[in-house]
């Protein structure tokens, strides 16, 4: 199995939902979210509206690797869920995230279904869906990581005696061997919530900056 099969995916899809049969969607959408907690692997899932008057609305499920999402995705039970949504629920786009762009999803929580309780009953909170920030910030968030983290690393290792006259590639195998999974579990994930109000900042237009 391929290394980047091992990492979470994220599948993300839109759909469109006939606005006089909301009830029913709302309980739709809900059953497929129970349906998916069966499944082996299952991270969570949730649903959101693109607005009150919107027809898009949005469903999220995540996986612990594409083994179990396939599981899930090939499944009898996801097929009859599917048919029986499909008189006023129209898929119009799915997309699934994975790898370096799995550290830049949303905050956990914040694209999941939200509910608040009123005297008509529990109610869905509707929120816009969020969209990764651009590559760029991306880019610069995991060198604003890596650097500090490396250039410890590159201090600390040169403590250790003889570690200088080890081979070129034996050292750097080391390091990145020590580096990847502190990267990937500890500072990445702290960086990305120190700068998530950068990386989600919306771009300003050219009429605005002009």
């Amino acid at each position: 199995m391929a290394d980047t099969d091992a990492h979470p995916i994220t599948v993300a899809i839109e759909r469109r939902i006939d606005p006089t049969r909301t009830a029913e969607a709302t309980s739709w959408m809900q059953a497929g979210t129970d349906l998916a907690t069966a499944f082996p692997g299952f991270l969570g899932s949730g649903w959101v509206r693109a607005g009150e008057d919107s027809d898009l609305w949005y469903m999220l499920y995540r996986f612990r690797d594409i083994t179990t999402l396939e599981e899930w995705e090939s499944s009898t039970q996801r097929q009859w869920w599917l048919d029986s949504g499909r008189p006023f629920a129209r898929e119009e786009r799915s997309e699934r995230r994975t790898g370096i762009e799995g550290w830049f999803d949303a905050p956990h929580g914040s694209i999941l279904e939200a509910a608040t309780v009123t005297e008509a009953g529990t109610q869905p909170i509707q929120q816009p869906v969020p969209a990764a920030p651009p590559r760029w910030k991306q880019a610069v968030t995991i060198w604003v990581g890596f650097f500090p983290t490396n250039l410890a690393a590159s201090w600390l290792l040169g403590f250790v005696p003889g570690f200088a006259e080890i081979p070129l590639v034996l050292r750097v195998l080391a390091t990145t061997l020590m580096l990847t999974p502190v990267m990937t579990y500890a500072v990445l994930p702290w960086v990305t919530r120190m700068l998530q109000p950068w990386l989600q900042r919306p771009r300003r237009s050219r009429k605005a900056t002009s």
